[in-house]
């Protein structure tokens, strides 16, 4: 069996840049554990498979470990391999996922617009293992659906974090977002993941759909840009629109292949 797999850097111009993600088109659904086999063998933080369904794809995100509930950069991704590679026609594209429902994208130019569900954060006591493991204490902590975020006073203080990743992994979830205020930028994140084989991914989509609405708050508007600030670096433009979020970025193809299986 041989079938086309796209390495699309997402939420960047440049290649070498952003979060790059593999993409992988189908007609059909095939076992859970190839699919999990193929992202392990990519070695990226995420591959995605979608399979039309109807007018809109299913589709599915798995990190070189496990399945994720959702994935922007790598939705990014897909969307921009079916505009630029396979003909898709006009600018709206429909996405289902079991775990995270309706999503879409949208291209204006080369801009694309990912329209996710926006996360509920509660917040919480600062955890004493997150403060051991991130050797500063954040101002505040809250929790969402799959990620615990931390709050700090300076977009330094995130730029020069060197976690211990062996105490975050301990922590649960799917993740660890730290942000503050950006210098440049309205605010500025980093994303650790240790615990779905990630230690840190270089731009991270979903991550945003609960940094805007706690952003959106604190700065008392609606438009947000952002920075995150891997060693790879990625912008993103974000919008609150209350049950949504509206997260635009660029993508750039680095490398289109052919899986044999």
């Amino acid at each position: 069996m041989r079938r086309t797999i796209y390495q699309v850097d997402a939420f960047t111009r440049e290649v070498f840049q952003g979060n790059p993600a593999a993409v992988c088109i189908l007609d059909q659904w095939p076992e859970e554990v190839l699919m999990q086999k193929v992202a392990n063998e990519n070695n990226l933080s995420e591959t995605a498979f979608a399979v039309p369904v109807g007018e809109c794809y299913e589709i599915r995100w798995f990190t070189p470990e496990m399945e994720v509930e959702l994935c922007g950069h790598a939705t990014l991704a897909t969307a921009h391999v079916l505009f630029n590679h396979l003909e898709f026609p006009g600018d709206w594209i429909c996405f289902e996922s079991i775990h995270s429902g309706r999503l879409t994208v949208k291209r204006s130019g080369d801009l694309l617009t990912l329209d996710f569900p926006a996360d509920r954060m509660e917040e919480m006591v600062v955890p004493e293992l997150i403060v051991t493991a991130l050797l500063t204490p954040p101002l505040k902590a809250f929790r969402g659906k799959t990620d615990f975020m931390f709050v700090f006073a300076s977009e330094s203080e995130i730029a020069s974090m060197e976690p211990d990743f062996g105490l975050l992994a301990q922590v649960g979830g799917r993740g660890i977002i730290v942000t503050a205020p950006g210098n440049d930028v309205d605010f500025v994140s980093r994303f650790f993941a240790p615990q779905t084989g990630i230690n840190e991914d270089p731009v991270t989509g979903s991550a945003h759909t609960s940094l805007t609405p706690y952003w959106s708050k604190v700065l008392g508007k609606k438009r947000l840009t952002a920075r995150q600030l891997s060693s790879r670096g990625g912008e993103l433009l974000c919008l609150d629109k209350g049950e949504r979020i509206e997260i635009s970025g660029y993508a750039i193809t680095y490398m289109i292949g052919e899986i044999i299986f």
